[in-house]
């Protein structure tokens, strides 16, 4: 049996790629890699909760500051066997107006969203490396593509991310890793969830994706599942939206005549 690791994974869009959950993408992303036939190593900040993704999908609970590389490297040991598939999943957002941006602020949003990636990708790529190779998978969001107002470091961290990612892909495809990222659009988990509640704003919103609504962690999982899997064997350093087409759809707001 494979194993995977993911960041983030008790909460968000993580939970779900771990199986498919309440929890969001992460404990998602757990629940799909559990299905896919993987041993899920669930990586968050509180072990309990960590616990709660990872018991249920026979998962192993691991706690760690995914910013600190020993911790990180201690998890990845906790573990026990070298990962086939990362997903880095964790990331938080601290909005405003950049002319009021606290530089605190702003440097936390790039350290959890950007350097983790490349600390967890590291630690596990060098285990991976002497493995056979495996896939790595870096959340990104379609505000690496088109920025939004008021998400402070956001999409700048996100736009990190899929440099990284191509980056890691020419460097390590050598070794037989692959490594892409996805670019979730409107997705009613994770921290988007609160956000959707409001139904002015998911009717507004939904309206303006081609494909027609709001998109949900499945979606997201389920690509992820797709990068991992022998299928996308020949894919490596792309950057795939998930969004229902939105990123293409500004001239679709404007007026015709």
């Amino acid at each position: 049996m494979p194993t995977a690791l993911i960041t983030g994974a008790a909460h968000g869009l993580g939970a779900c790629m771990a199986e498919h959950a309440a929890h969001g993408l992460g404990a998602c992303m757990a629940e799909h890699a559990a299905r896919h036939g993987y041993r899920v190593g669930v990586l968050d900040l509180d072990l309990e909760e960590a616990r709660a993704v990872a018991d249920p999908i026979g998962g192993v609970a691991l706690a760690a500051d995914v910013t600190e590389p020993d911790q990180v490297e201690d998890a990845v040991e906790r573990l026990g066997e070298t990962p086939k598939l990362l997903i880095n999943n964790a990331g938080i957002l601290r909005t405003g107006p950049l002319i009021d941006h606290a530089v605190e602020d702003f440097s936390k949003v790039v350290q959890v969203n950007l350097v983790s990636v490349f600390i967890v990708s590291q630690i596990v790529a060098r285990r991976m490396k002497d493995n056979g190779g495996g896939a790595i998978v870096n959340l990104a969001s379609i505000n690496a593509i088109h920025p939004a107002t008021l998400c402070g470091a956001y999409p700048a961290a996100k736009a990190g991310v899929v440099g990284l990612t191509q980056q890691m892909s020419l460097e390590w495809g050598r070794y037989g890793i692959r490594v892409n990222a996805m670019a979730p659009g409107f997705i009613d988990a994770g921290m988007g969830k609160p956000f959707y509640r409001n139904p002015a704003i998911r009717e507004l919103r939904g309206n303006a994706v081609p494909l027609g609504g709001i998109g949900s962690a499945d979606d997201v999982a389920e690509c992820a599942m797709f990068l991992a899997s022998d299928a996308a064997a020949y894919i490596s350093g792309q950057n795939i939206a998930i969004d229902g087409g939105v990123i293409n759809s500004v001239l679709m707001q404007l007026p015709r005549e």
